[in-house]
């Protein structure tokens, strides 16, 4: 392990093996690191964290902080759990839960650039991208593969669907629907990310279900109607965005409202 000697370290830090603190970083009590992770320069890790293996935290990165949350009281004890082979580039801030016992979490290999922010009780997938300075609001959802551009803001309660795009600058404020690219202010369906697709491996028969099914709801077809056709159609890709539509509570961000 490495240390330079301004580092802050708690007594009770769990530091795995070939763990590198850089100078003036701070790592708080109940934090755990796991091997081969690197702290960068005035980087702060806040107590209560969990970090996988090989995870890199960029210069005056916050990681663990307090909640935006006038409730928050605190006393509360709460996590931050972040998985394996990430990299959070420099000034982001991911805060722990807002409620006692709760967790803020971060899958794995996931990349998040500079100044970008992931709030309380957020659940973020894995290989999800944040550019730079993108934000997400308390307990968002965002799900596997997931892309959002440069200066987007999400609402509070919003899911991004998988292998999703967020346009640059959009403001999401409905469900950002899976395989979609969803754009503008305020965000709506645009078309599918075919580019994200087909390097994600999306067989021809997948990309064509997806083509109809996307068709449906941009027509006038009732939704019920359209979820109902895209039910029969027989395709995991379809059926996976059916029920990401059918379970939404904040309302879908539809192509043509």
């Amino acid at each position: 392990m490495s240390f330079h000697p301004t580092a802050v370290i708690a007594a009770d830090a769990r530091l795995g093996a070939n763990v590198r603190i850089g100078p003036f970083a701070v790592i708080e009590e109940d934090v755990v690191l796991g091997d081969d992770c690197e702290v960068a320069a005035h980087a702060v890790i806040k107590r209560h964290t969990r970090i996988g293996a090989r995870s890199r935290v960029a210069e005056h990165a916050v990681i663990g902080g307090d909640p935006q949350d006038f409730k928050f009281a605190a006393d509360c004890v709460s996590y931050t759990e972040i998985g394996e082979d990430n990299w959070l580039r420099e000034g982001v801030t991911v805060h722990r839960g807002s409620r006692q016992g709760s967790v803020t979490r971060l899958g794995d290999h996931c990349f998040l650039m500079a100044y970008s922010h992931v709030a309380h009780d957020c659940s973020v997938g894995n290989h999800v991208i944040m550019a730079n300075t993108a934000g997400i609001a308390g307990e968002v959802v965002v799900h596997d593969k997931a892309f959002i551009s440069a200066a987007v803001t999400v609402h509070q309660f919003c899911r991004i669907g998988r292998n999703a795009m967020v346009g640059l600058s959009s403001k999401v404020v409905q469900d950002a629907l899976p395989f979609c690219i969803t754009d503008g202010n305020p965000g709506r369906a645009r078309g599918l990310n075919l580019v994200g697709l087909k390097r994600n491996g999306f067989s021809r028969e997948d990309i064509s279900a997806l083509k109809e099914a996307y068709r449906m709801l941009y027509s006038r077809v009732p939704l019920e109607e359209a979820l109902a056709r895209m039910a029969a159609m027989d395709s995991p890709p379809v059926s996976e965005l059916s029920a990401f539509i059918a379970n939404s509570k904040r309302g879908f961000a539809h192509p043509t409202r």
